[in-house]
């Protein structure tokens, strides 16, 4: 018996109450941490007892914080506070880039090569004669490049917009659509800035495994028993493997779906500089997906700019929410978008910039399996890299002047195997040095020390 917080909800609540009143009042104790993370609370008659109400009156109020994701109960063992990630937590996202300038070869970052980007320059100055901004209730996205945009999507959007980013994208679709508590279907390993989101909004994680040709369809099936509201996936050039999703997966998925009314979200973070063909559940269940298009790699990061089309409701509750702060992305950045999205020019810098990142990736895979190495994946800049210790293999490629990333934050569910995230998108082709310290960090064996 958790003698304490039986003692702080009698206080709390009162009695002869109903269940509304006992639910918002356990509430408030959670959320300013009278009652913590993890800590067993009363049963059921305990509680009843000293309130003076009925034991189904307790039962009730008990249903209502599970539904409202406050609570687990785990049969004999009782009821327990749900545990919930802190926000001054850092999370996984800091734990994967090294610190800038530390490595004469950094390949943490997940970054576009510089060199690789289409100039600015001529799209700025086909700005000069644009009509400057005349209202803050102008529509948010330039008709001009909605227009192009929708001409080139994978499926007809119900709505579309563009935001500041694919993260500021997945930050806000999730702040309108997922509750504490909810469950949601992510890809094991996963992307460590969408988890982070995900844990802070509260959500329940269901790792389904990423194999070739994308998610496991038989992991997926067995998720969606839990009553998931929401499963969030790369469509291709899926970081860190580099597995993209087939057609003939694309159409698996979505027969395990159309059973089911959750919202789907794709987070096509590279675009056109993938290395793979767009496959879309979009295409077959078009009012529950929400597609998410960067340009970040293919136009430059500092763009910030990334478009978001799909399920109408859910688009247009971000867009009006967003009235209520920034309202819209800078119509000057949307203006450059546009240019260099319709420049047949900059076109073919980003189809060589494509062939160029896939070069440089088959390069170092054709290296490794020289040496014995195999790594999954057919796209992307990134390698997910099995070694058999993640810590020596981060300190032996430190010795060298290289820096990667632990895969560790990558992984959602338990028993995974150590790996390390490696980004090739600014290494030269033919490494064969590279290739030779990677294999050699990845065969180290678990409990060896390794000096630096």
């Amino acid at each position: 018996m958790n003698e304490p917080a039986l003692a702080a909800i009698t206080n709390a609540v009162g009695t002869n109450v109903g269940p509304a009143e006992i639910a918002s009042a356990i509430g408030r104790l959670i959320s300013d941490g009278t009652i913590p993370s993890g800590n067993r609370l009363p049963t059921v008659r305990a509680l009843a007892r000293n309130l003076n109400v009925s034991p189904s009156v307790v039962a009730d109020a008990w249903r209502r914080l599970d539904h409202a994701g406050l609570l687990t109960t785990e049969g004999r063992r009782g009821s327990f506070v749900r545990s919930r990630r802190q926000p001054e937590d850092p999370g996984r996202f800091w734990q994967v880039p090294v610190n800038p300038h530390t490595y004469r070869l950094d390949l943490s970052t997940g970054t576009p090569d510089p060199a690789l980007l289409p100039p600015l320059g001529p799209a700025l100055a086909a700005l000069r004669d644009q009509p400057p901004v005349s209202s803050y209730l102008d529509q948010p996205t330039l008709p001009a490049l909605s227009e192009v945009l929708r001409q080139r999507w994978p499926f007809e959007p119900e709505a579309l917009t563009v935001v500041d980013g694919a993260l500021d994208a997945l930050d806000r679709i999730i702040a309108e659509t997922v509750n504490y508590g909810d469950r949601v279907l992510v890809e094991d390993p996963g992307f460590p800035p969408t988890i982070d989101m995900l844990e802070l909004a509260g959500a329940e994680l269901i790792p389904v495994p990423v194999i070739k040709g994308g998610l496991d369809p038989e992991a997926l099936a067995r998720g969606l028993t839990a009553y998931p509201s929401l499963l969030v996936f790369q469509p291709r050039a899926h970081n860190p493997t580099g597995w993209s999703h087939d057609a003939e997966r694309i159409d698996q998925l979505a027969g395990l779906l159309e059973g089911s009314d959750l919202l789907v979200i794709e987070d096509d973070h590279s675009g056109e500089v993938s290395g793979a063909a767009l496959h879309s559940l979009g295409s077959r269940l078009p009012d529950r997906v929400i597609h998410i298009r960067s340009f970040s790699k293919a136009y430059g990061p500092d763009l910030r700019l990334a478009a978001v089309g799909g399920a109408g409701p859910v688009i247009e509750a971000m867009v009006h929410r967003r009235q209520l702060g920034p309202a819209w992305s800078s119509r000057l950045l949307q203006g450059v978008l546009l240019e260099l999205l319709t420049d047949p020019g900059t076109a073919d810098t980003v189809a060589l910039a494509a062939e160029s990142y896939a070069g440089r990736r088959s390069s170092v895979i054709k290296s490794l399996v020289e040496r014995g190495v195999s790594v999954p994946g057919t796209s992307g800049f990134n390698l997910w890299l099995e070694v058999g210790d993640e810590t020596n293999a981060l300190i032996a490629l430190s010795a060298q002047g290289i820096g990667a990333a632990p895969g560790s934050p990558f992984m959602v569910g338990p028993g995974s195997t150590p790996h390390l995230r490696l980004t090739l998108a600014t290494v030269a082709e033919g490494s064969d040095d590279l290739a030779e310290a990677l294999a050699d960090a990845a065969s180290i064996p678990p409990g060896r020390r390794v000096g630096v």
